[in-house]
Formats: structure tokens, sequence, C-alpha cells
């Protein structure tokens, strides 16, 4: 493998040193072919990603979600030691029950041929009888028994983050060590605000997603595929910012995408920014954004970002 060209970077206080761009899988390799999603994902990897994002996605009622087989089959086709990659598994409230986690995390082994996790994510909290204690005593079970390494959460409230926290100290076992956060040009209150603001500071890592507003902020302003939910119903206002977004793009000299991705890079709490593509060009672009980055410099690019802070004012910033 070649040496690795991406910075890493450390998520909280765990020993994961993770890249600064990883790879999703929600409804990516289950519209492309084979053996080009094989090819996309050597890419990433000879290029230093070595973070993965995958997850069961199917749920109750719905049609069957694949993309998590399919990223399994492809890592494989790869070769890749599994030891060059880091894995991060998504785990949903709603499934937790009287054998906590474990179900989950088994479903999603036997599907991607994973046997350990090196993070695990939270899916979003709706559920309001699952004791927050019961969450931290069967993940620190879970990390005990090898199976997961690190873990955190994913659109909490940053008030719910402290209270994981703090019972994690109280228990003496591993809390959370990421937030995986919607974060975009437009998404920006809750990562930006200071409720979120205090965690970063005293250790806690960010983890951005939905950075390109499911392809609308790379100038697909009609997507054909599901995108992720809208807090604060600001998706028209996004839409209406692609114009200006693509001449500051090309005055830039670089493309929609590059600059939103680009974008993310310059907060300092985000040690991986979550990326989907289903094509390798879309992967060398992400990449492409780290030049940008080093061209303009973070001061000048969250400049020129301020006219496409969409959800200023519609959202709180302590979160869902």
């Amino acid at each position: 493998m070649s040496p690795t060209l991406l910075p890493r970077r450390r998520v909280g206080s765990s020993d994961l040193e993770v890249s600064q761009l990883s790879l999703g899988s929600w409804h990516t390799f289950d519209r492309m072919d084979f053996a080009d999603a094989v090819a996309m994902v050597r890419h990433a990897l000879d290029q230093g990603v070595n973070l993965f994002d995958v997850g069961v996605y199917g749920m109750p009622g719905m049609p069957p979600v694949f993309t998590d087989v399919l990223w399994g089959a492809i890592m494989r086709a790869v070769g890749v030691p599994r030891a060059d990659y880091l894995a991060s598994v998504k785990l949903w409230i709603e499934g937790f029950g009287a054998e906590g986690f474990a179900p989950q995390l088994e479903n999603a082994f036997l599907r991607t041929g994973l046997e350990h996790a090196d993070l695990v994510i939270l899916g979003d909290l709706r559920r309001d009888d699952v004791r927050l204690e019961d969450l931290v005593g069967d993940l620190a079970a879970l990390t005990e028994a090898g199976l997961i390494r690190a873990w955190g959460v994913n659109n909490w409230s940053a008030s719910n983050v402290r209270a994981l926290r703090r019972i994690a100290a109280e228990q003496g076992v591993p809390g959370p060590q990421i937030a995986q956060l919607k974060y975009s040009l437009a998404r920006r209150s809750i990562p930006d605000g200071e409720p979120f603001a205090e965690l970063f500071a005293d250790g806690f890592a960010m983890q951005a997603s939905d950075v390109l507003e499911g392809g609308i902020l790379a100038g697909r302003t009609a997507p054909e595929r599901e995108i992720g939910r809208d807090p604060g119903g600001i998706r028209d206002a996004i839409v209406a910012t692609v114009p200006a977004l693509t001449r500051l793009a090309d005055k830039l000299g670089t493309t929609c995408a590059q600059l939103a991705v680009a974008f993310t890079l310059t907060h300092p709490a985000n040690v991986t920014t979550l990326v989907g593509a289903s094509r390798l060009e879309q992967v060398r672009q992400n990449i492409g954004a780290l030049e940008l980055l080093r061209r303009v410099g973070a001061e000048e690019l969250r400049a020129l970002a301020e006219p496409f802070w969409a959800d200023r004012d519609a959202v709180d910033p302590e979160g869902p």
C-alpha cells in the first residue's frame, strides 16, 4: 500500500487515528457496478482513507437494503488486511432491548464479515424509555469483550452527550469519544454553537456528515436518491444558494463539491469528514478538497462561506 497521503487525527482520548476523510456506505455501493466499487475503494485506501462507515440501514416494512453486505464483499475483493483499515458501525436505539446492542452488532458482523468494530455510532435518540446508564453499561461490556474499541453518537444533543460522559466517568468506563453531526456550508448552527464548543474544548471530537446535502451542495439540486432529514426545514433555502455557490467555486478554480468538503475541514474539532461516493472521480474530487484548503486557507474559506449558512437561527445549537 502507498504511504499515507491524508492526515490522520485522534478520536477523542481513544487510540483510534482516523483519516481526515472517511468513506460512507449509505445508498452508495448499491448504486454501483461491483468492479467499479472495488476500484474506487482501492484508490481511496491507496490515498490514505482508513475509516469506513457502514450500517444495517434496512427498516421493518421497507425494501431490503444491501449496501453494507456489498461493502463487505468489496473489502474482500480489494484484499486489504483488516489491520489496515477502521470500520465504524451504526447501532440503533430503536433496537436496544433486553439483550442490549449485542444482537444488532452480531447481525452487522454477519452482513459485513467483520469480527469487531473499531468504532460504533449510536443512531438518533428517539426513545424516552431507555436509560442512558444502560446504554453506557452495555457499550462498556462490548468494549471489554473486544467487540468494539470506541463509541460515539449521531446527532445527539450536547446535554445528552454531557450526560453520557458523566455517567461513564462515574462508572469508570469509556465514554463517548465523537459525535457524528450534520455539518456543511448550510448547516452550521449546532457544530459551531456554544453547547458543543464546550464539549470540543474538553477533547470531544466530531465527524462531519451529510456535508453535500445529498448532492445539492455539489450542484445537483434535484437528487434522485433518498437523502437525510431536514432540521429547520431549510432545504429549499439551500437549493436557492446553489447558483451563488457555483459562482464562488468558479472564482476559486474548484468545484462546488470540493468547496463544500474543504469547508468542513476548517472546523478544529472535526477529526474526519464522512463522504459518500459512487464514482472514482468523486473520491478524487473529495481528496482534492485538502489542496483547496491549503491554497485558500481556513480563515478565508470560513469567511467566504458565511452567505451560505442557511440554518442560522433555524435550529437550536443545543441539538435535538
